[in-house]
């Protein structure tokens, strides 16, 4: 044992000099290998940086391994040469596998490029939310339906990639869901978790779509779980949902051919279906309101008799009596277009109902 701790301190202390250099330098194999190494080492991180680090070390070990074989002579330099540009080797093999693996189909690339990159959604986010949807993409044909009223259940999220689909009710055309919008945001902002309902407006293919869906539990679990993708599918479907509310206020005109906002609150009242069903008997209401308050005073009596002289009435009563005036037809709508509807308007307007929209039901 002291012999043993006597030699380590020795070579610790006292290392051996070279009692002589060799007077030739190395080939230029040797040099080579090094330059390979030394660029290798300066690699970065990420995928990139690593294909860049294991692809220029793998070389510089195979410059060691002929330097070893054909100028230095040394079969332990060979064979850990050897060993270094397998392992480099195999380290690329595995990067290319995983590469491979993890490649998303063009759609969803095309996707990501579109919608979710110039809101620098981290890839490794977007990829959780493609796994949700089961890295499938649909198809609808021409004129196939993808939800009719009243019939099919809301049980998914759906984004439409390549087509267009057309959404009526009732028979009635509203609007167009194009590429990169939601086929059914309305419908998934409409119903809590727990909840259960069907479509009100029926989806159809007017070519040929392709689109993604999301089945609702496993979206819902998806959202509870990540808080960032969450606030993302709130941002998107706030986003879509108000783009189909414009699209639809472009087509909202009333009878008088003006276009209201339909960001006003009583905009209700336009599309309640009581305000259709119950046109003519407001204005029949109001007919009669205007009859009742009119009415008093033509009941008074009105003294015809030249003898004997009536007595004429105090002065603050004599008013000029109002007399109904008749239903005037409607102008057209290019007159009315360019005025304000409150000045032209004499109809009477009920206590409960509010006065920013109209009573009548759009033409859609």
């Amino acid at each position: 044992m002291s012999a043993n701790g006597s030699s380590v301190a020795q070579l610790l202390w006292q290392p051996p000099v070279c009692r002589s250099w060799k007077p030739d330098v190395e080939g230029a194999v040797y040099h080579l290998a090094n330059c390979f190494l030394l660029m290798g080492f300066m690699a970065g991180s990420g995928v990139y940086g690593y294909f860049y680090l294991f692809g220029i070390l793998g070389p510089g070990y195979l410059c060691c391994v002929l330097w070893g074989w054909f100028d230095a002579c040394g079969l332990d330099i060979v064979l850990w040469n050897v060993l270094l540009t397998v392992a480099c080797l195999l380290q690329l093999a595995q990067l290319v596998y995983r590469v491979r693996v993890n490649t998303l189909p063009e759609e969803f690339n095309l996707l990501y490029r579109t919608l979710c990159l110039p809101l620098q959604v981290p890839l490794q986010v977007y990829k959780e939310i493609v796994h949700c949807c089961h890295e499938q993409v649909l198809t609808l044909a021409t004129e196939q339906t993808y939800a009719v009223e009243g019939e099919t259940p809301i049980n998914r999220l759906s984004l439409l990639l390549s087509g267009r689909v057309r959404v009526s009710q009732d028979g009635q055309f509203l609007h167009y869901i194009f590429p990169y919008q939601f086929m059914d945001s309305p419908e998934w902002e409409s119903l809590h978790p727990s909840e259960e309902g069907t479509f009100q407006v029926t989806l159809t293919a007017e070519t040929e779509c392709s689109y993604i869906s999301w089945p609702r539990k496993n979206l819902h679990l998806l959202l509870n779980r990540e808080r960032y993708i969450s606030r993302l599918f709130s941002a998107l479907l706030g986003y879509d949902i108000s783009e189909k509310l414009y699209t639809l206020n472009d087509k909202l005109f009333a009878k008088f051919g003006l276009r209201f906002d339909i960001r006003l609150p009583s905009l209700y009242h336009v599309l309640s279906p009581s305000a259709s069903d119950g046109e003519p008997e407001s204005e029949k209401d109001d007919e009669e309101a205007l009859e009742a308050a009119v009415s008093p005073a033509q009941a008074r009596p009105i003294c015809i008799v030249p003898t004997p002289p009536c007595s004429a009435p105090p002065a603050t009563t004599n008013l000029p009596v109002s007399l109904p005036r008749a239903r005037m037809p409607r102008p057209d709508s290019g007159n009315l277009a360019s005025r304000r509807p409150l000045q032209n308007s004499s109809q009477v307007m009920p206590r409960s109902q509010a006065p920013l929209a109209p009573t009548h039901t759009p033409e859609l």
